[in-house]
């Protein structure tokens, strides 16, 4: 019994102590609250720097990934067939139009011209014949003509002569037969004339042929010089001397280029297209220039502007996108064909925008852009806002914004929504900041425009991911 009441003291006394231990640690833990809201209370508003919306017009560039085509290409062919004597050009040169390439050998061609000349000859002399022909027939038939008149005038003498019986019969009968005999003597002379005509007609059209004949000779011999049908530079040969050519071969003796000008063919979205068109229509958004800038692969600007010549009448089905060609000039023949290249194209001109820096954005988990607004409590509010493109370094905003807001620019990665703040001019940009903003780009859409070069990821911000940390950082707070 005694050792069952010591027991139950000792119980009793270890409760007392854990319930001591508990109403002290509640104390210190409402005593430590208590110290941090006060804490909170004593520390001054975080400062954020700020930037006043203004709008502005700012023009809109397209970057697209494009390639460079040549303004002229010809595959030069054979047009005779032979063994190549001769190739007259070096490869990789420069050429004009009708400079001789190829030399074809012309022995088969030049004997065929010499046997069309002899025909040809002698169907001229077949015509002079003929002629002389003509001639002495026409001669006969006149001598005939004369004879039949002679004859007529006796026949008629004689007839009244009969009458009175001044003469025989068979003297008027002589006279008859005589006048008859003249008639077919005309009439034989007529149709030797017909003939010679019908044989001067008939040596004309063998003459004709000889002579077409000798001029597809000709042609076929000067064909064996094979000729720059256009001025460019030439690219490797495909055949040499010795090489035997045909006039239906498929296979070209080479290709020259005409490189001054050049094309650089593009392709944009369609569904962008059509966004512009209806900017434009609306007057949200005022026409672009033709100017059209080129970016080369080693990232250096090309020195000369080119010119937007075309816009392609049809939409590709592969890429659902749009050809547009630029054309260039390329007096150093700096543009090769083929050459991967970016073009930046000022498309239009917004009407009312609004220039915000990087670090204003911040994105929401859809990938939605906000910002954050400072109101006239002083007080963060966050604002959704609409993202056009960039101009040098900063973002266009074309919606979700009013004039005279002040924008975060500075600091909203440390506040949240409905802190209070203290709002401070953003100071001004340094030159090298300013200097940023000259050119002026934006991103274009990758869907149907084919491959997109590594370098138009330059139109993004350089310092775009830093600014996504900051912007995951502030978008985590006021989720």
């Amino acid at each position: 019994m005694k050792h069952t009441q010591t027991l139950l003291a000792t119980f009793i006394v270890a409760i007392s102590l854990t319930t001591t231990s508990l109403t002290l640690v509640g104390c210190d833990k409402k005593d430590s609250s208590a110290q941090q809201a006060a804490a909170q209370q004593q520390m001054p508003p975080s400062v954020v720097n700020v930037m006043p919306v203004q709008f502005q017009p700012v023009p809109i560039q397209q970057t697209f990934a494009g390639r460079t085509a040549a303004y002229q290409s010809a595959e030069v062919r054979p047009q005779a067939s032979g063994i190549i004597d001769e190739v007259l050009f070096q490869e990789g040169s420069m050429v004009e139009k009708g400079q001789p390439l190829y030399r074809i050998n012309i022995d088969n061609y030049q004997s065929a011209r010499v046997g069309n000349e002899a025909a040809l000859q002698q169907a001229q002399a077949n015509i002079d014949t003929a002629k002389a022909s003509y001639n002495s027939t026409l001669a006969n038939l006149s001598s005939q003509q004369a004879l039949q008149e002679q004859a007529y005038v006796d026949l008629q003498r004689v007839q009244p002569l009969l009458e009175i019986q001044a003469i025989s019969q068979q003297q008027v009968d002589q006279a008859v037969t005589k006048y008859k005999t003249a008639q077919a003597a005309v009439a034989n002379a007529q149709a030797a004339v017909d003939q010679a005509q019908a044989n001067i007609r008939s040596a004309q059209a063998a003459a004709a042929t000889a002579q077409a004949k000798l001029d597809t000779s000709t042609i076929d011999l000067n064909r064996t010089i094979v000729r720059a049908p256009i001025s460019g530079k030439t690219g490797l040969s495909n055949v040499t001397a010795g090489a035997l050519v045909s006039a239906s071969q498929g296979e070209p003796l080479v290709t020259i280029e005409q490189l001054n000008p050049i094309y650089v063919d593009i392709s944009q979205s369609s569904a962008d297209l059509l966004k512009l068109k209806q900017q434009q229509a609306t007057g949200e958004l005022q026409a672009g220039n033709s100017t059209v800038e080129l970016m080369l692969e080693d990232d250096s600007t090309y020195p000369v502007l080119g010119q937007l010549s075309l816009i392609d009448a049809k939409v590709n089905a592969d890429t659902g996108g749009v050809t547009l060609r630029a054309i260039f000039p390329n007096e150093q023949n700096l543009l090769l064909p083929g050459m991967f290249v970016t073009a930046k194209l000022t498309q239009g001109v917004l009407n009312n925008a609004v220039l915000l820096p990087q670090s204003a954005i911040m994105r929401t988990p859809k990938g939605d852009a906000q910002v954050y607004i400072v109101d006239a409590n002083s007080k963060i509010q966050v604002r959704p806002v609409t993202i056009d493109g960039t101009f040098g370094n900063k973002w266009i905003v074309t919606d979700g914004l009013k004039s005279g807001e002040k924008v975060v620019i500075m600091g909203g990665a440390k506040v949240k929504p409905e802190q209070q703040v203290v709002a401070k001019p953003m100071p001004p940009e340094d030159s090298h900041a300013q200097a940023g903003t000259a050119p002026i780009s934006q991103v274009a859409p990758t869907s149907g425009q084919g491959p997109i070069a590594p370098k138009a990821n330059k139109v993004t911000p350089e310092n775009k991911s830093s600014s996504a940390t900051d912007n995951s950082k502030a978008t985590t707070q006021t989720n």
